[in-house]
């Protein structure tokens, strides 16, 4: 009695239609062959995809084997359209398959279309581009300048009528500024005293010189990191809050009604965010520093065994005056071209939210740019004070 033939298993009936390219070796050369059903349907499955990458990838277009699409079972023009691809849009040097086959890939040859290649520049592009950067950096620089120039008629305007000034806002400014900015310089100036006396400490030990991390600290803490600390963190927290302000004062046309009303921006905004900034930053910077110096004692003693005691007697002698000076001195620069920057940024922000949002980050980053750059030219030009011979 005939027996009959049981239908393929599911999951041989899967591997018979999955898309696949297979090698085959003959006398006449190495094979490509392709299987299996190439249709968009048959390669949405996100493994099938990779197998079927996986797969052309051992069947380089490159080096010129030979192709056999005769077992493949259906051919779509998604399928056709990766061959295509693979075969970096040029046919094979030897191709067999059937005449349905060939049709679709004849139309899919026929209507891709090679990406542009984009034109290399010439020398006089490239020097007509950089040409451009010139006069937006002096437009720029015109506005800054001018503001400065305002920011002094202004400081005069203050000085021959004291009160005319707007005070309250002043005071407003330095509170927002300098008041409720203590806690957070505080905090992370006393974990970087922790950190920076933690390191140094594992090195002084290993030459017995452990009494000189009281004016490593002393000087590092409050002539650099202690004035750069603090404006850096300034320039996040309040400059931002300065750009935003005057942006949102642009956004909701407030800045025309002041100019209608004839009242002066520069007298009644900027010159009072540059002053609290001005007479805030090096308040701020040195509680900065007296945090971290605090932070580097508590670590000092609990890692070389230097008491407070002994710190605070040898720390002003490590650290001459000059340098407290000096520092403040640079943080009260530091807190006048924040201010400035951030007013800047705020007066060119469009009426639309994103321009808010991308000046407010514009004026975060050219602070904490100008910052560091300021603080270098500090640095060279003061390279020889606060030094003890």
């Amino acid at each position: 009695m005939p027996t009959e033939s049981l239908p393929p298993a599911p999951a041989q009936a899967a591997d018979s239609v999955r898309p696949r390219v297979e090698q085959r070796e003959e006398a006449g050369g190495q094979w490509a062959v392709a299987r299996g059903r190439w249709t968009a349907m048959a390669m949405s499955s996100r493994t099938t995809w990779d197998a079927l990458e996986k797969s052309l990838a051992g069947a380089p277009a490159q080096d010129g084997r030979a192709w056999d699409l005769r077992p493949i079972d259906q051919l779509d023009h998604i399928g056709a359209q990766l061959l295509w691809n693979h075969w970096q849009h040029e046919w094979p040097a030897r191709l067999e398959m059937e005449s349905q086959h060939k049709a679709v890939l004849d139309q899919v040859a026929q209507y891709t279309c090679r990406p542009p290649a984009e034109p290399g520049k010439t020398l006089a592009e490239h020097l007509r581009a950089f040409a451009h950067i010139g006069p937006r950096i002096m437009f720029v620089a015109r506005d800054f300048l001018r503001l400065i120039g305002q920011l002094t008629l202004d400081i005069g305007k203050l000085l021959r009528a004291p009160h005319r000034a707007p005070w309250r806002d002043f005071s407003g400014h330095l509170y927002h500024f300098g008041a409720t900015a203590l806690p957070i310089t505080a905090l992370v100036g006393l974990l970087i005293g922790v950190v920076l006396a933690y390191l140094t400490s594992q090195q002084l030990r290993q030459y017995g010189g452990e009494a000189f991390i009281v004016n490593i600290l002393g000087l590092s803490l409050i002539r650099e990191l202690g004035p750069v600390l603090a404006a850096v963190l300034i320039a996040g927290r309040s400059g931002s809050a300065i750009t935003a302000q005057i942006g949102v004062m642009r956004v909701t046309e407030e800045l025309d009604a002041m100019r209608v009303m004839g009242i002066p921006h520069g007298f009644r905004l900027v010159m009072p965010r540059v002053l609290a900034l001005a007479i805030a930053m090096p308040l701020i910077s040195m509680w900065t520093s007296m945090a971290a110096l605090i932070g580097g004692m508590i670590a000092a003693d609990l890692t070389l065994d230097i008491g407070p005691a002994y710190f605070m007697t040898a720390l002003p002698r490590a650290v001459p005056l000059s340098n407290l000076w000096l520092a403040m001195g640079k943080s009260a620069v530091f807190g006048v071209l924040i201010a400035l920057i951030a007013c800047y940024f705020g007066m060119k922000v469009k009426p639309n939210t994103e321009s808010l949002g991308r000046g407010t980050t514009s004026s975060v980053v050219a602070s904490i740019t100008i910052v560091i750059l300021v603080d270098a030219l500090f640095a060279v030009l003061f390279k020889g004070v606060g030094f003890r011979a």
